[in-house]
């Protein structure tokens, strides 16, 4: 009886850990393919514009600090920089 407490417990632990990675990942992580590249916003480290410019060439739309993708046979997508100039948001 004592071992089965035992099995019990370490899988009661095993599983509050995976779900405590679960729950510590972060909300958005969003992508968009450009070419062989694949851009992905990070919320805090993302790419800058010059090298999304240079994987992804030029934005349909430049509005600001929001340009958009929406190229012929593709996925429409809008990137969203912060005040430095870093992605911080794809849809």
């Amino acid at each position: 009886m004592e071992g089965d407490t035992v099995i019990k417990i370490r899988y009661s632990l095993v599983g509050c850990v995976v779900l405590g990675l679960i729950v510590a990942m972060p909300a958005s992580a969003a992508s968009m393919r450009c070419g062989s590249h694949i851009i992905q916003d990070t919320m805090r480290d993302g790419p800058g514009k010059y090298e999304v410019l240079k994987k992804c060439g030029e934005p349909t739309q430049r509005l600001g600090d929001t340009w958009v993708y929406d190229k012929p046979g593709k996925i429409k997508r809008v990137l969203f920089f912060g005040p430095d100039g870093r992605l911080m948001r794809i849809e």
